[in-house]
């Protein structure tokens, strides 16, 4: 098996490996990271572009794949 294995304790079978990180340490590199008002063009799509974060955070309202028939 490739990547880095740690051993863990499993209910029932002893010692078994794993899987550890299989993502790559790192951040975003370059001069746009970040800067999402400069992609935008105008005043009025930011404000559009912050409300709908808004939505999604904030409202009891969703949207998407995240919307339920059922309030939980």
């Amino acid at each position: 098996m490739e990547g880095k294995t740690i051993k863990k304790e499993a209910p029932g079978r002893g010692k078994v490996d794993i899987l550890a990180e299989t993502y790559e340490n790192g951040e975003p590199k370059g001069e746009d990271v970040g800067r999402w008002r400069q992609k935008l063009d105008s005043r009025d799509e930011q404000i559009k572009y912050l409300r709908s974060g808004e939505r999604y955070w904030y409202s009891a309202d969703w949207f998407g794949s995240e919307k339920r028939k059922k309030p939980a």
